[in-house]
C-alpha cells in the first residue's frame, strides 16, 4: 500500500474521515473523542466553531446548554476539552506532578466537604465560604486562591464540573480521585493515546511522538515514564507509510489508499470556515505538508505583527485550505472578511455562492436569521 499512497491521498482521507455527516452531539463528540474547548468568542467559541459541522442544526451554545445531561465530561486531555466521561476514567485516579502541602491538602479536603454538602458550587460561593486570598498562576499573574484549588482538586479527580453558567465552571464532587478499580497503565495509555490517534490522524511521525508526550504528560502524568514504551507500542500498532519522505501513522483498521480517496470528489462542494482548533488544521506541520503554507494563531500576537488577523478561520474548499476569513458580528448583522494564499478568491463561478451559502449557515449557527 505504501508504494501507492500519496500526499493527496492522505489529505483526502484526513477531510472525509474528520468532517463526517453531521450527526447527534453525543455521536459527535464520541467520534471526534475529544473537542477543544477554548473561551474566545470570535464570533463563537472554537468547540462550538468545531462542533457546527459535524452536529445537526447546531447552534453556538448547545454543547454549554446540553453538557448536564450528556455523559461527557470537561478535563484535561492534550489539552483542556470535553471528552466522554468513559475516557476520563482510563485516567483516574491522577497522579498531578505537584505534591501538595499538608496544608494545602487540608483546604483541599475542607473544600471537598463544602462541596459535598452544597451539592454545585460556584466559584463565589467558594470565595465567600473561604478566605484564601490570591496567589500565582501559571502566567505568572496574580488570580483567586480558592480558583487555583478547585482547578487543582479538578485536575486530581475530586471535583467534577457539573454545568457552566455564562462559561464559568460549577463544581460538584467526584469520586475518581479516590476510586479502588484495578490500574492497567499500559493498556489505559494505550487506549489514551489511540484516542488522540483516531482524532488527528494521519499523523506525521512527529506529530504521533508529541501526542504520546502530551497524553503521558497532561491526561496522565502518573504514567510520564511509560511514556516511551507506548510510543513504541503505538508505532507497532498504527499502520504507517512512507510518503514524501514522512513516516505517517493512522489507525490500523483504515485504509487512506482505498479507491475512495483518489480524487477530491470525496472532500465535497461544501466550503467550511473552520475553527483554528479544528481537527483538520491543529497539526499545523501536517497543516504545511497538505497546504503548502504556514497557518497560525494570532489571538495572542500583537496586533501589528499579526499577517491573517486575530481569529483567522482557515478556509477549506474542494479538499484544500484556499485562505482564510475573520468573522464577527456587529450591529446584529454578519462581517466576514477574507483572505487567501495567492492574493485573490478562486474565479470559479461556483466560490461565490459555496461562500455565500456558508456564511449563511453561520448565520444560522449564531441565530442570526
Amino acid at each position: 500500500m505504501s508504494t501507492h499512497l500519496t500526499l493527496d491521498h492522505l489529505r483526502r482521507y484526513a477531510i472525509a474521515r474528520s468532517l463526517f455527516k453531521p450527526t447527534t452531539l453525543l455521536r459527535a463528540i464520541t467520534r471526534l473523542g475529544f473537542v477543544q474547548l477554548d473561551p474566545i468568542r470570535a464570533p463563537a467559541r472554537a468547540q462550538d466553531l468545531t462542533l457546527r459541522h459535524r452536529v445537526s442544526n447546531y447552534r453556538a451554545g448547545d454543547l454549554e446548554a446540553r453538557y448536564p445531561g450528556l455523559p461527557i465530561e470537561e478535563d484535561f486531555f492534550v489539552n483542556y476539552g470535553i471528552l466522554p466521561r468513559a475516557t476520563r476514567g482510563l485516567m483516574h485516579p491522577r497522579t498531578a506532578r505537584t505534591t501538595w502541602t499538608e496544608a494545602r491538602e487540608a483546604q483541599a479536603q475542607a473544600l471537598l466537604e463544602f462541596v459535598r454538602g452544597s451539592g454545585v458550587v460556584h466559584p463565589r460561593e467558594v470565595d465567600a465560604a473561604f478566605s484564601l486570598g490570591t496567589g500565582k498562576n501559571w502566567f505568572g499573574g496574580n488570580s483567586r486562591a480558592s480558583t487555583q484549588l478547585l482547578d487543582g482538586m479538578h485536575y486530581r479527580g475530586m471535583l467534577r464540573v457539573a454545568r457552566r453558567e455564562n462559561g464559568v465552571r460549577l463544581y460538584a464532587a467526584d469520586g475518581t480521585h479516590a476510586c479502588d478499580r484495578p490500574l492497567e497503565p499500559d493498556g489505559n495509555l494505550d487506549a489514551l493515546i489511540d484516542v488522540a490517534v483516531a482524532k488527528y490522524a494521519p499523523l506525521p511521525a512527529a506529530t504521533l511522538k508529541r501526542l504520546v508526550m502530551d497524553v503521558g504528560s497532561a491526561a496522565a502524568p502518573q504514567w510520564r515514564e511509560r511514556r516511551q514504551a507506548a510510543l513504541e507500542r503505538a508505532r507497532q500498532r498504527l499502520s504507517h507509510a512512507m510518503v514524501d519522505g514522512c513516516d505517517w501513522y493512522w489507525p490500523a483498521d483504515e485504509n487512506p489508499g482505498r479507491r475512495r480517496f483518489a480524487n477530491d470528489a470525496v472532500c465535497g462542494e461544501h466550503l467550511h470556515l473552520l475553527a483554528p482548533f479544528d481537527p483538520v488544521v491543529w497539526d499545523r506541520e501536517r497543516f504545511e505538508r497538505f497546504w503548502g503554507w504556514a497557518y497560525r494563531f494570532e489571538a495572542y500576537t500583537p496586533a501589528p505583527q499579526r499577517l491573517r488577523g486575530y481569529y483567522a478561520l482557515p478556509m477549506l474548499w474542494r479538499g484544500q485550505v484556499i485562505g482564510w476569513a475573520n468573522v464577527a458580528v456587529l450591529g446584529g448583522r454578519l462581517q466576514v472578511q477574507t483572505g487567501y494564499v495567492h492574493g485573490h478568491a478562486p474565479r470559479d463561478d461556483a466560490f461565490a455562492p459555496a461562500l455565500l451559502e456558508e456564511q449563511a449557515r453561520l448565520e444560522h449557527f449564531l441565530g442570526l436569521q
